[in-house]
């Protein structure tokens, strides 16, 4: 009885004293050591490579393709004709109101000869001169609407890309062609409507691009929409591109708008920092600290006020640990 005393005792007491150790044992944290360098403050954005100068081609009808000029890649002028659409039941209904022009012509003349000889009435040759006048206009507006089975370039250029078929029924508002001139080029992006402040004219910008992916490229904010897109939240800003640029016409990229850099700024990994706050090691004891941040990257961000260089900062920053606990570095 005395024996299994002593040993429920004894076990205590181990435990006891293991849970001492765990909890007077330093908790190990990752440290870093602030570093100097350059901060940038930027605003981000996706957009799309496009002509300065360029135009979209598309019908107004749904109807067949019955040719197409097979010409992308070449240049051409203004009003060249690019695709025709089947116009035949159009020009069937123009042949119809021709031939019946002929025929009111016809009598029109003959009832003015009439008039002449005063054996027909004015109200007879007011009919005619209406009936004429009528169909004059119906044939120019049939005419005004074939032209819209002739599509033509609406400015000289090259023509950038061709879509469809010969056989094909194309849509009203299907972009057939895309015609304008390869060079100079810029980027269109949309940019958040709480970032569009501190983006401006003249900023220099860097993208980045899936088919260059070991460069970095350079663009310039060129200008900026006027009104916003209410639905989206965006405004649009166009960013003119080098002459020498490698990216092409419906490339898409990533914008970096560069709005202000700080040189030789104090750097901390930003997932250190959480809000105005960060932990410090002093003597081997985590001390929280309020610090005053500056720029902030997807990376680092500027601490301006409340930390040295040669302080050791405890990244990512640790929730779970308290101000004044015991710490030691997580080695490997």
């Amino acid at each position: 009885m005395k024996l299994s005393r002593l040993l429920i005792l004894l076990a205590l007491l181990l435990a006891a004293g293991a849970a001492t150790w765990r909890f007077s044992r330093p908790q190990e944290v990752a440290l870093v050591s602030p570093r100097r360098g350059e901060a940038a403050e930027i605003v981000y954005a996706t957009g799309i490579v496009e002509p300065r100068t360029w135009a979209k081609v598309t019908p107004l009808l749904r109807e067949r393709i019955i040719e197409l000029c097979n010409c992308e890649g070449e240049a051409v002028e203004r009003g060249a004709v690019l695709a025709r659409l089947d116009s035949r039941q159009p020009e069937a209904a123009l042949a119809e109101l021709r031939a019946r022009q002929k025929f009111t012509q016809t009598e029109y003349e003959r009832i003015t000869a009439l008039m002449e000889r005063r054996v027909a009435s004015e109200q007879a040759l007011d009919r005619a001169r209406s009936e004429l006048g009528q169909i004059e206009a119906l044939i120019a507006g049939q005419e005004t609407r074939l032209e819209s089975y002739v599509l033509r370039a609406p400015v000289s250029g090259v023509v950038l890309r061709q879509d469809g078929e010969v056989g094909e029924v194309a849509e009203p508002g299907t972009v057939l062609f895309w015609v304008g001139e390869p060079k100079p080029l810029q980027v269109e992006a949309d940019v958040n409507e709480e970032d569009i402040p501190r983006v401006a004219v003249g900023q220099r910008a860097v993208l980045k691009a899936d088919a260059f992916p070991d460069q970095v490229l350079e663009a310039q904010v060129d200008s900026i929409t006027p009104k916003g897109d209410p639905v989206a939240k965006t405004y649009r800003i166009h960013l003119s591109l080098p002459e020498d640029t490698p990216l092409r016409i419906g490339m898409t990229v990533e914008v970096n708008v560069i709005v202000r850099v700080a040189s030789e700024a104090l750097l901390v990994p930003s997932n250190a920092l959480r809000g105005g706050s960060l932990f410090v090691v002093e003597g081997g004891v985590a001390r929280r600290r309020d610090v005053k941040a500056g720029i902030r990257g997807t990376g680092h961000t500027q601490v301006l006020e409340g930390l040295n260089d040669t302080d050791r900062v405890i990244a990512p920053f640790p929730d779970d640990l308290a101000d004044g606990t015991k710490v030691s570095e997580k080695r490997g």
